[in-house]
């Protein structure tokens, strides 16, 4: 299945690695910046806190999967302040997420960075009028994504004026 994302991805991502479900950390103490509401989403997204449900039921959906696929893209900055080139970034990376979900998102789960963006504005709290392309926030069930990528071996930081970007695909392998 590896190389089934890998040769979709080629060109378009900065760096990939795998990891057992079992070795992923969960921290509930990330889910008390979703209760601060720091990033403008909780309780106004069906991908992130309190719609995106208890921790432990994510776990336990992840953990149906033995494997994650870890990717991420890396965006040029002019300099640190650079917000529009954070958010051209971002539409990238979400883009790439979205094609990933379309292409493999109904037999393996795709988590991607921040809120679920498929739609211009979220149905929430009414029923989520495209449930087949809702992606649940990796650091809003729980994983601290920076682990996560040094978990398989990749760079979340990765230098002076960039931004990185990360999603994951659950698969079993074999599969």
């Amino acid at each position: 299945m590896t190389e089934t994302y890998i040769k979709t991805l080629e060109g378009r991502i900065h760096e990939y690695g795998c990891i057992e479900t079992s070795a992923i950390k969960f921290y509930p103490e990330l889910l008390k910046a979703c209760e601060q509401n720091v990033c403008g989403k909780y309780n106004s997204s069906w991908s992130c806190p309190p719609a995106a449900g208890p921790m432990e039921k994510q776990i336990e959906k992840i953990q149906v999967f033995s494997h994650a696929f870890v990717f991420t893209t890396k965006g040029l900055l002019e300099d640190s302040f650079d917000y529009e080139g954070m958010q051209e970034a971002a539409s990238v990376h979400r883009k790439i997420t979205l094609e990933m979900l379309d292409l493999y998102g109904k037999a393996n789960p795709v988590y991607g960075a921040g809120s679920c963006s498929y739609c211009d504005k979220c149905a929430y709290p009414n029923p989520c009028i495209n449930p087949d392309k809702l992606f649940y926030s990796i650091e809003a069930i729980g994983i601290n994504a920076s682990e996560l990528c040094g978990s398989v071996g990749i760079k979340y930081n990765n230098g002076e004026n960039t931004v990185t970007y990360i999603s994951m695909i659950l698969y079993n392998e074999g599969a």
